[in-house]
């Protein structure tokens, strides 16, 4: 792969990864102490969607978002991590931040942190919220990067909404070794009087985001109650909405995967409680984001680049998803295509999964739904990142959740010629397992 060469945000952004080691502890007072010496931004911000959860964060924001200027509404954006370059975590009425004006906001919060204990990702969130606060939009759509009640974003007081995805096990060295004390974290960017949007939950995640609710007085706005997103019978990939205020029938979400419907009922749910307070959305903008809505490295069609070169006529997809949940959901894809080539009496593509994950997360979880629908597992390195599984010790992983057919290689280039030398009929490939990996990739396949 590919290196680009560094920008000058790069080299600050690398300062400051070295002042500050990327050592999380969740606290606000940091950020809240830099807040001030900034001029406290939190309180000049437009209004505020506030987004939590294990999955479907990023694809939530994303259709939110694309609704959003679809009814011409100009809309800041926190997301993270970002896959090839930094700058695209912060999107400044609808673009991404300028390199050289994201180079002088960090320089600028650097220079005022005067060399206090910070971490990255407080310093950088403060950055955001400098940039934000300085350029005027409409709405600002702001994603947790980890949990919720401790996380850095969680200094708006009074957001227009909150929503809270799927949560999932992940992260439990920081949230908690359980599914009850990782949703507490995450339900506690609930606020009072401030509508809360609910997507679709394990039993005892909902208990904990619904007593949290209560406690703090938020009206809750729940998938399976107040809300549902179910398909469309006549196979258009489309679905049909459904709460108090509005219902109707909405085309196929533009990310793909059965799962979108879900992370796009939950933007549709937050889009009619901005309507709610006086935002101009109608179903026409509503219908046209949930078409139009991209977000990389989600079930995404790779049509170039070395892969696409190697395995010429193969369908190419990526995917960051990295916990079990993520597993879950691809698995059902992968699925769903196989039932779709046989309603069309069509032969089905086979399935190989190419794979690199951190060793921080539970990798055997994350293949064991996945198993019995590929045909092959290739393991691979993410390249250039310390915390990769080996290559090796990932195709152990594999073969213990049940994979067959595993293999390791020494890189993406290298399992793509593995397959090819496979001979037969082009297949699918899906390359998935980290957003670290799917951000290398996309560096060179786009």
């Amino acid at each position: 792969m590919t290196v680009a060469a560094p920008r000058e945000s790069d080299r600050v952004l690398e300062r400051l990864m070295g002042l500050h080691p990327k050592l999380i502890d969740l606290s606000l007072d940091r950020t809240i102490d830099l807040l001030e010496r900034l001029g406290r931004p939190q309180d000049r911000l437009p209004p505020v969607v506030h987004v939590a959860g294990t999955n479907g964060k990023g694809s939530t924001v994303a259709v939110l978002r694309a609704i959003a200027e679809a009814a011409g509404l100009k809309t800041h954006v926190y997301s993270s991590p970002h896959l090839v370059r930094f700058a695209e975590r912060i999107r400044l009425a609808g673009e991404i931040i300028d390199e050289d004006a994201l180079t002088a906001l960090l320089e600028a919060c650097e220079r005022i942190n005067e060399n206090r204990p910070i971490t990255f990702f407080e310093i950088t969130t403060c950055a955001a919220f400098k940039a934000f606060s300085e350029t005027p939009a409409d709405l600002l759509l702001l994603e947790v990067g980890l949990g919720g009640r401790l996380d850095s974003t969680n200094v708006v007081d009074a957001p227009a909404a909150c929503a809270i995805t799927p949560v999932s096990m992940d992260h439990e060295q920081f949230l908690g070794p359980t599914l009850a004390r990782i949703a507490g974290e995450k339900a506690a960017i609930q606020k009072p009087g401030v509508p809360s949007v609910v997507g679709p939950q394990r039993p005892e995640a909902l208990a904990v985001i619904e007593a949290e609710a209560e406690r703090v007085g938020a009206p809750l706005a729940r998938w399976g109650k107040e809300w549902t997103a179910e398909p469309l019978a006549d196979g258009s990939g489309g679905f049909h909405f459904t709460a108090a205020r509005w219902s109707g029938d909405l085309p196929k979400p533009g990310l793909a995967g059965r799962h979108q419907i879900d992370n796009a009922g939950t933007a549709v749910a937050l889009a009619l409680a901005l309507a709610d307070q006086g935002f101009a959305i109608e179903p026409a903008h509503i219908a046209r984001g949930v078409a139009e809505a991209f977000w990389p490295a989600r079930l995404q069609r790779l049509t170039r680049g070395p892969v696409a070169e190697i395995l010429p006529g193969w369908e190419i997809r990526l995917d960051g998803g990295h916990n079990p949940s993520a597993g879950e959901a691809l698995a059902a894809e992968a699925a769903a295509w196989q039932e779709a080539a046989a309603a069309a009496d069509e032969p089905p593509k086979p399935l190989h999964l190419i794979c690199a994950m951190l060793n921080s997360k539970a990798a055997i979880d994350f293949l064991h739904p996945l198993a019995p629908g590929a045909q092959t597992v290739t393991a691979i390195e993410i390249p250039g990142e310390i915390n990769s599984l080996s290559a090796n010790s990932l195709a152990e992983t594999a073969r213990k959740a049940g994979c067959r057919a595993v293999a390791a290689a020494p890189s993406l280039h290298a399992a793509a010629e593995r397959l090819a030398a496979l001979g037969g009929r082009p297949g699918r490939v899906l390359i998935c397992g980290s957003l670290y990996l799917a951000g290398r990739v996309l560096a060179d396949h786009s």
